[in-house]
């Protein structure tokens, strides 16, 4: 190929030469684009990074143009309507739909496989609820005993997603939807920004391992600066970042190119590089500290509710948490669990792909372990993780949630179209980059519509499915409503699947054997990490011993 290109790029440059010479000097055009090519091969060709493109010349460089091509060939004219990943179509176009206000029904009946394992429903009733009776608005309310500010919030709000992954405009809008439609914006661990609080929603402010917006020169946390900025009006509720689903023990990631001036103002970093989160907290080393430091922003923001995000890994670790809120008589307002499934701008694929619980075994495991220990009175559980219609809204609540956040739903009704490169600072809808050529494409007073609009329907329709079930609200949905089919002849509750638990179970040593290793390990003054335990219920009596053992001091 290499001769072959010398050969016919040598003699279209004198041949064209000629032409223009000879007959017309418009051929020397087609000489200039010929010479430019030209160029661009025999470079190919000195190069040494790229095989193909040496072996190649010029047309090695369709490679690349073919990988910038494939998932958006994929997506239009390969994939069908229930394949997409990580969003198949039928949600994505659901969601468009909802968002515009345009008609959102189905014709012709499912295409999902219902024969198929993993397929989930909730059971309707005979005698259904009429919708006209139902709270078309439900919320809940988040504050405990130590709460002096409790926060009236939705039971959908947006999901943590920090200026400087997404675009101001972005920002704006989805606030602004948030303020329409009296739900709460997660801010994400990138700070408070003049964007977050221009349109006046109500904001949940996430403080994560980076401490930005409340850190000191040092990066390690700042109570001056979180008091000033945690007593503003708009922040109703602040949330300690844990771990997030999409790359638990990773920490957050802002690539260089979206670390604009005015990003790193925010943050209180340098601009202009990559800004990687520490995987961990320096203001609290364990369990015990953790519910400490609680309660220390509890004071600091004059009362305000007060959580922490995780997602779900050593079973143990939540277990000593829990086991310091007692001992402390100290709760957080609120849980989120966030599920492996959950999203990110940008994240190593193995935290993506291999990291972290699912969102439902980590959900149903935080509800039964708060009830084993009777403290679930005291919690309200979030769920974050692929949230993005009424029946995902219905699933959780099964599993105990009280409200759910939802972010890449938010972002496709804010008008991302999927591509897939949120981590270029090229995303072509101007919603994940800080490209002012881009992000000018995002008009504010249009998108904060749809969010709204998204936000009201998605939840008119998790009512209506309430409904259907006999049911009167979120309180009375249990594990018992929802099925999945696990084989072409079974199929479980999930009350089969996740046996739920009675309040103070665990109570005067009655824990179940399943959880006897992880309870053994859990202390609240170290953060325990063991081999023994797994997700599976079966616990052998070997593990059981080891953990005992180790408990005792002997190992």
């Amino acid at each position: 190929m290499r001769r072959i290109f010398i050969i016919v790029a040598l003699l279209s440059l004198v041949v064209t030469f000629l032409l223009g010479y000879y007959f017309s000097i418009n051929w020397y055009v087609l000489f200039a684009a010929v010479l430019v090519v030209s160029f661009m091969g025999f470079y190919d060709m000195v190069q040494t990074k790229h095989s193909i493109r040496r072996i190649y010349p010029v047309f090695g460089r369709l490679r690349y143009v073919m990988e910038e091509l494939r998932p958006k060939i994929y997506q239009y004219f390969v994939e069908s309507d229930i394949d997409g990943r990580p969003l198949n179509r039928i949600d994505r176009s659901t969601i468009y739909q909802r968002a515009k206000q345009d008609n959102d029904t189905m014709p012709f009946g499912t295409q999902l496989d219902v024969y198929a394992p993993g397929y989930e429903w909730i059971c309707h009733s005979i005698a259904p609820k009429g919708f006209n009776t139902l709270e078309h608005n439900p919320r809940v309310l988040f504050g405990n005993k130590d709460c002096k500010q409790p926060y009236d919030g939705s039971i959908l709000n947006i999901s943590a997603m920090s200026y400087g992954s997404l675009s101001s405009n972005a920002v704006e809008a989805m606030n602004g939807g948030a303020k329409i439609g009296g739900f709460a914006h997660n801010t994400g661990e990138g700070g408070l920004s003049d964007f977050h609080l221009k349109q006046g929603g109500d904001l949940i402010w996430q403080i994560g391992t980076g401490y930005f917006g409340c850190r000191d020169e040092q990066g390690n946390f700042s109570p001056g600066l979180f008091a000033k900025k945690a007593q503003i009006p708009n922040v109703k509720m602040i949330e300690i970042k844990i771990s997030q689903g999409a790359k638990p023990g990773h920490g957050g990631i802002l690539p260089a190119a979206k670390n604009t001036p005015e990003v790193a103002k925010i943050r209180h970093i340098t601009p202009g590089i990559t800004v990687e989160s520490p995987p961990y907290h320096t203001a609290f080393s364990s369990p015990r500290e953790l519910v400490q430091f609680i309660k220390h922003l509890r004071d600091l923001s004059g009362g305000k509710p007060i959580g922490f995000k995780l997602c779900i890994g050593h079973k143990s670790e939540f277990i000593a948490i829990c086991k310091a809120m007692i001992s402390q008589d100290t709760y957080p307002d609120f849980i989120t669990v966030d599920g492996g499934e959950g999203g990110t701008g940008a994240a190593p694929q193995e935290f993506s792909n291999y990291v972290g619980a699912p969102l439902l075994d980590g959900l149903a495991f935080v509800e039964d372990v708060l009830c084993g220990l009777n403290i679930r009175h005291h919690i309200k559980i979030i769920a974050s993780g692929k949230i993005m219609t009424g029946f995902h809204i219905a699933r959780a609540a099964a599993l105990g949630a009280d409200a759910c956040n939802c972010a890449r739903a938010m972002m496709l009704a804010v008008g991302c179209i999927q591509a897939l490169i949120c981590n270029t600072n090229r995303c072509p809808t101007g919603v994940a980059t800080q490209d002012p050529k881009l992000t000018k494409g995002l008009v504010v007073e249009d998108k904060r519509e749809r969010v709204a609009n998204f936000h009201k329907n998605t939840v008119k329709t998790f009512v209506e499915l309430m409904g259907a079930a006999g049911l009167s609200g979120m309180q009375d949905i249990t594990r018992s409503h929802v099925y999945r089919r696990v084989s072409l002849t079974a199929m479980f509750t999930f009350e089969e699947i996740f046996p739920s638990v009675k309040r103070g179970a665990f109570l005067d040593g009655k824990v179940p054997q399943k959880y006897n290793a992880d309870f053994s390990f859990a202390s609240e003054d170290r953060w325990g990490i063991h081999t023994v335990g797994s997700w599976s219920d079966d616990n052998t009596k070997e593990k059981v011993e080891i953990a005992q053992t180790a408990s005792d001091g002997i190992i």
